[in-house]
C-alpha cells in the first residue's frame, strides 16, 4: 500500500470521526453524556464480536496480549474520556468548533510523539516547517471561534 493510499485512510477516519461526535453528540443530549457514552460503547464491543469471532476478520493473535507494553492497555480508558468530551463538546460549541479543537490537539500531541518517539514509536526529526504548521493550524482554529 502507498503513502497517498494511507493519507485517504486517515482523511476518511476524519470524516467518520466528525459524523460519529456529532451523532454520538445527539445521543448524548437525549439520554445523558455518560449513558451514552455507554450505549456506543455497548455497541461497539458488540459489533468488534460479530466481526471478531464471527465473521472471522482478525488477523491478529489474542494470545499474545501478554507481550504488549503496559501503557497500550490505556487506550480503552482513553477512548472513553475521548468519547465523553466528544459528546460533551460538540452540542455545547458546535460541531465545526469542536472537531477544530481536536485536530489541532491531535496534530500537536502528534507531533510530540513523533519528535521524542513516544510509546515505541519511530523518532521523526524535529522541523521547523512542522512546527509553523501547527502554528498556522492554531490560527486557523482561531479563526474558526470568530461568528
Amino acid at each position: 500500500m502507498s503513502f497517498p493510499f494511507f493519507l485517504g485512510v486517515a482523511a476518511a477516519a476524519g470524516v467518520l470521526m466528525a459524523v460519529q461526535g456529532t451523532i454520538n453528540g445527539a445521543l448524548g443530549k437525549v439520554v445523558g453524556v455518560l449513558e451514552g457514552s455507554f450505549i456506543m460503547h455497548v455497541i461497539a464491543l458488540l459489533v468488534v464480536i460479530i466481526c471478531l469471532f464471527l465473521l472471522g476478520l482478525g488477523k491478529g493473535d489474542l494470545s499474545k496480549m501478554g507481550e504488549a507494553p503496559w501503557y497500550s492497555y490505556l487506550g480503552g480508558v482513553l477512548n472513553v474520556l475521548i468519547i465523553y468530551g466528544v459528546m460533551w463538546s460538540i452540542p455545547s460549541i458546535g460541531a465545526a468548533n469542536s472537531t477544530t479543537a481536536i485536530i489541532i490537539g491531535q496534530v500537536g500531541m502528534a507531533f510530540l510523539i513523533d519528535m521524542f518517539g513516544l510509546f515505541g514509536m519511530e523518532r521523526v526529526p524535529f522541523h521547523w516547517w512542522r512546527l509553523l504548521g501547527i502554528a498556522i493550524l492554531a490560527i486557523g482554529g482561531k479563526m474558526m471561534l470568530y461568528k
